[in-house]
């Protein structure tokens, strides 16, 4: 038989069921409100939905009629349908191409390496190549499941996307273009920025979590940043560390790195996803020395700045500074630029953000006049595949020996 073709909604409800019959199989087959309780889950899902239960329930009841659904009374308990899939039984699918098939109808095209991490509930992978084979045979097949996409540019691996529809567009991370600088209400910043990283947390952290994959030059950066700090015999921390994985990163290197936050929803979902490194909610104004130590090897600052404004870093970067441990060093990132952007919405939910563009001579000048030396700084260009729109700024500091 041909390959079903399937609308975005039949899609994501489809890839819930095949989700959900792997990982909480007791309650398997789904009743309509747990379906769109699946559906509409804010992890492990790309774009982020908000169906209704008589949607999904149509919705399954027209892939019902064309056999990909089945719908059952409740065997036990209240007489309640129940939703199971028969796709895995109309295309025949294996445990690791379904595992792959899942996660594409759920989240979009992805590369090898994003497809093992998000399987593993569904399907051990051994290892990349066996993500890659299982990729190759389903390509071949006498009706393709996927196809390899062309690389992007900045991409380290090319993503595969599945044939069973038009995937529906992935929502950009990225902030909108900058425009004219507007003011930033000061005095109700903070509590905006905890609401805000709140209702985003989950799928911020699912969208970024990994990107180091896929940028050399940060990698190459964080771990100078790390080796230093080990030679020195000293811890690191990341102020600001958002879902926890550069922190990670740095712990990956053999750094002993603690991570800092202002929003408790991000702190949790790093020490959930990272329990390499230990975290903390906190606020980076009033970072403290480390208890074990004379001061940090370094503190990094990865786009934690973005929502001061230019006349509150003189006194963030003192903040940073002061716990530094001498030849210790101030790390940063943040988007290069000038302006304020406002985010009504992100990740498909509702926030009230302002993402603040810095300069990055302005930045370094803060440095040296927060007492640092041999400061420097590197600038790159959007990386368009990604879908950057800004440039991207990395300003370093030593505090004298």
């Amino acid at each position: 038989m041909s390959l079903p073709v399937l609308t975005p909604e039949e899609q994501r409800v489809v890839g819930s069921l095949l989700e959900k019959e792997r990982t909480v199989p007791a309650s398997y087959p789904l009743s309509a409100n747990a379906l769109r309780t699946a559906c509409n889950q804010t992890s492990s899902r790309e774009p982020v939905t908000d169906y209704d239960e008589r949607f999904v329930e149509t919705t399954a009841r027209a892939l019902k009629d064309r056999g990909l659904v089945r719908i059952v009374w409740s065997d036990t308990g209240r007489r309640t349908l129940k939703y199971l899939q028969t796709l895995t039984e109309v295309l025949d699918l294996g445990d690791d191409e379904r595992a792959v098939l899942t996660v594409m109808l759920l989240r979009g095209p992805q590369a090898p390496g994003e497809l093992r991490t998000r399987t593993e509930r569904l399907h051990a992978f051994a290892d990349r190549g066996e993500v890659e084979t299982t990729l190759a045979a389903m390509a071949a097949r006498e009706d393709p499941l996927v196809r390899q996409l062309a690389r992007r540019p900045g991409e380290r691996d090319a993503r595969w996307v599945h044939l069973l529809g038009e995937a529906p567009p992935q929502a950009s991370s990225e902030p909108p273009a900058a425009t004219a600088p507007v003011e930033v209400d000061l005095g109700t910043r903070d509590e905006r920025v905890r609401a805000s990283y709140a209702a985003v947390a989950a799928t911020y952290a699912d969208r970024f979590t990994d990107e180091l994959d896929a940028l050399p030059f940060e990698r190459w950066l964080l771990d100078r940043v790390a080796a230093d700090a080990m030679a020195a015999g000293l811890p690191v921390v990341e102020a600001g560390t958002g879902p926890g994985h550069v922190a990670a990163h740095l712990a990956d290197q053999g750094a002993t790195a603690t991570g800092i936050d202002l929003s408790p929803a991000m702190v949790e979902q790093a020490a959930a996803r990272f329990p390499q490194a230990s975290y903390a909610v906190g606020d980076l104004r009033s970072l403290m020395r480390p208890r074990a130590a004379a001061g940090w090897g370094a503190v990094v600052a990865w786009y934690s700045l973005i929502h001061l404004t230019p006349g509150e870093l003189p006194a963030a970067l003192q903040a940073l500074v002061r716990p530094l441990a001498p030849g210790g060093q101030l790390v940063l990132a943040f988007h290069a630029g000038t302006g304020v952007v406002h985010l009504d919405r992100w990740f498909d939910q509702d926030v009230d953000l302002d993402v603040v563009l810095h300069e990055p001579r302005a930045v370094a000048r803060a440095l040296e006049a927060a007492g640092l030396t041999e400061v420097t700084w590197h600038l790159r260009g959007p990386v368009a595949g990604r879908g950057e729109s800004t440039e991207r700024a990395f300003v370093l500091g030593r505090r004298p020996a």
